[in-house]
């Protein structure tokens, strides 16, 4: 584990390694793959474990709310210990912990060991997005951040589908077992490629949380979490109101319902990729700009289809090119966020992954308030999280870009 660490004052503009980026995707990609990849089996793990739908739902509450927190411990913590050491102990816990859940002999245990498993992977998540800013600076770093979320931004809306597909295989505990397969993986890639990128001579001194009260005195930061959070708000509204919208409101089958979501995931790659071209080129704050003000157009125009009540297959395509914006935004947000806060970069990193899981937390719920059959409450929440995007854009205009950024 131990290695020589980069010269502290030498950050590449160029981008990273290829097994690093892939291994930095993968630590972003198995917390998504955890809470959702076993979703289509609770009506069976309710049976299995004879408890009733709302006691199973609560292993994928203490995942998310362990998530949360351990994001907001690891990344202050890899801000004054460096990211190597934080990164192999929540790693080889969330092994230890993925193992458990797969083993779990009944729901109190299963629950706890969720707990510790969403607290753990909040490691990889958190300290792989801080290691960006440490190897990376100007466009490169956007251009790493808008490579690496089209990798993971598809992750929560794919592997529902990816679960119900291997549930036809093998039984909910196999999918638990295929979710500690994946945490043995990720942990053997962090020994393997992972080396650290924050010498002594970088490192935070002073309390070891100290890290987040920084990131939140600078405002421009507070403007871009808060964008970050409301993007994430976009994207969790229509994956937890997409099977509903395709099969309720607008007819689709099952079969049909997944080629829609397919096309949709691949729309947000491909965005992704031109994003990821454009820098360098565009500077990043005109393309967030463009793009957040289009997400805006394209969800109040949704709203005002349902509103009007057009026939309910129009609604498709306003979806397709709101999601399919995404692919400009998360990225290239991140960069701006991490680039404000880079000498805090773990701190800042746990700051976003909160703003995500409340905004995630706060829509999904919402989206569904009028039953199945309106997609209503879907064009609200997709218009105010938008709103509330642009909005927060503009709160870090009055600020100048500092040349690093790349903006």
């Amino acid at each position: 584990m131990a290695s020589p660490t980069p010269d502290p004052s030498a950050r590449s503009r160029a981008g990273l390694p290829l097994r690093l980026l892939l291994v930095l995707a993968l630590l972003a990609m198995t917390g998504p793959l955890a809470s959702d990849l076993y979703l289509s089996g609770f009506p069976v793990m309710a049976t299995d474990l004879g408890v009733s739908a709302s006691q199973v739902q609560l292993t994928l509450t203490a995942f998310l709310l362990g998530m949360g927190a351990g994001q907001l411990v690891f990344g202050p913590v890899s801000d004054k210990y460096g990211r190597m050491r934080p990164l192999f102990v929540g790693s080889s816990v969330f092994a230890l912990a993925s193992v458990l859940v797969a083993m779990a002999p009944s729901w109190e245990v299963l629950v706890i060991a969720r707990l510790l498993q969403g607290l753990s992977a909040g490691a990889g998540v958190v300290i792989g997005r801080a290691i960006i800013p440490d190897r990376v600076a100007g466009a490169g770093a956007a251009r790493v951040f808008t490579i690496m979320m089209t990798i993971t931004g598809i992750a929560p809306a794919v592997a529902p589908l990816l679960g119900s597909g291997l549930l036809g295989l093998i039984d909910w505990r196999g999918i638990l077992w295929v979710l500690a397969g994946a945490a043995l993986l990720m942990l053997t890639c962090v020994l393997l490629v992972v080396r650290e990128s924050l010498p002594p001579v970088r490192r935070r001194p002073g309390r070891t949380f100290g890290g987040l009260g920084v990131a939140l005195r600078n405002r421009r930061f507070v403007g871009y979490i808060v964008m970050f959070g409301a993007t994430f708000g976009i994207l969790m509204g229509y994956i937890s109101a997409s099977p509903f919208l395709y099969q309720s409101v607008i007819g689709l089958s099952p079969v049909h319902y997944g080629l829609a979501f397919g096309a949709n995931a691949l729309g947000m790659m491909i965005s992704g990729t031109i994003a990821a071209r454009l820098v360098g080129r565009v500077p990043i704050r005109r393309t967030v700009s463009v793009a957040g003000c289009t997400a805006l157009g394209l969800a109040v125009l949704f709203l005002v289809l349902v509103l009007v009540g057009v026939p309910a297959g129009w609604l498709a395509v306003p979806v397709f090119l709101l999601v399919s914006s995404i692919g400009f935004l998360m990225g290239n947000t991140t960069a701006l966020a991490l680039a404000e806060v880079r000498h805090v970069a773990g701190s800042g990193s746990a700051w976003l992954g909160g703003a995500q899981f409340a905004m995630g937390a706060l829509v999904s719920p919402l989206v569904g308030l009028a039953g199945e059959h309106s997609a209503l409450p879907l064009g609200i929440a997709l218009s105010g999280s938008a709103l509330l995007m642009v909005c927060a854009l503009a709160y870090t205009a009055d600020r100048f870009h500092t040349p690093d950024a790349g903006r």
